[in-house]
């Protein structure tokens, strides 16, 4: 697989669209190098009528930054996300990752949209029965390579976010804070071009929280673009990134952070 881009031209065959790369030099095809990573276009989400959550959201990300996506309870963090993996699709507007447009999508063409993808959850989201090893092989089992591969790369990712020599342990045994960093490897094992977390630190303390943001930004800074929503503040003011409010539908852009007092009373307490 080395040489292929992970992201090939428009082409009637959903494989070509959105093609995992598990180990290889060119990520991406020189048309979509050009591209932001994810461009939101005008789009509306409503679960009743009259009461949209996003309305004429847009905004642009580009490839390789570390962006905040905060807002109060219901101001549509997690749905933000979850039309990004296609878990929902748009009422109106068009979300492009990689230039392509999520919501028009066959469904045979999801999963590959989804290998390109990796998500974080806030309860984690693991087998509480299977062993750490388990829990983050399980992406690459699914894509059928061979054992030997699945171990160097499981081994990688678990040593990548502290747990070296912990993949026997089961999930069932881990601490809170363990099993968010199994979660993470997960994540980041098939090479993601694009990182989601929804609340990733919203079941941790506080210490353990900023444990965990250190983590995606070591991820963030080996080139992986990272959407990390959260109403937690503190994180907000660790240091100085993008923060985008999701505000009455639409994204309020603070390309520097909050260090000001300007935004205060848009974000959640």
């Amino acid at each position: 697989m080395a040489g292929t881009p992970k992201y090939m031209p428009r082409s009637d065959n959903p494989e070509a669209a959105f093609r995992p790369l598990l180990r290889a030099g060119a990520r991406f095809s020189r048309e979509a190098a050009q591209r932001p990573i994810l461009v939101f276009e005008d789009v509306y989400k409503s679960y009743r009528h009259g009461a949209p959550v996003l309305r004429g959201m847009s905004l642009t990300i580009e490839r390789g930054e570390f962006v905040f996506v905060t807002g109060p309870s219901g101001s549509g963090k997690s749905t933000l996300l979850r039309l990004l993996y296609r878990g929902e699709t748009v009422d109106d507007g068009r979300i492009l990752f990689l230039g392509r447009d999520v919501a028009r999508l066959r469904d045979d063409a999801v999963p590959f949209l989804r290998r390109n993808l990796g998500i974080v959850f806030q309860d984690f989201k693991l087998v509480s029965s299977w062993s750490a090893f388990e829990n983050v092989a399980v992406v690459l089992e699914v894509l059928g390579l061979p054992q030997r591969l699945i171990r160097a790369r499981v081994g990688e990712a678990l040593e990548r976010v502290g747990l070296g020599g912990r993949g026997d342990d089961p999930a069932a045994v881990l601490s809170g804070g363990e099993q968010q960093r199994v979660a993470i490897a997960r994540a980041i094992v098939g090479e993601p071009a694009l990182l989601l977390a929804d609340e990733p630190t919203g079941n941790l303390d506080p210490q353990l929280a900023i444990d965990v943001l250190g983590l995606f930004e070591e991820i963030n800074e080996s080139g992986t673009t990272v959407l990390f929503a959260t109403h937690d503040r503190t994180l907000l003011e660790v240091r100085a990134r993008r923060v985008v409010i999701l505000d009455d539908g639409k994204a309020i852009d603070v390309p520097q952070g909050i260090a000001g007092d300007e935004y205060d009373n848009r974000l959640p307490l």
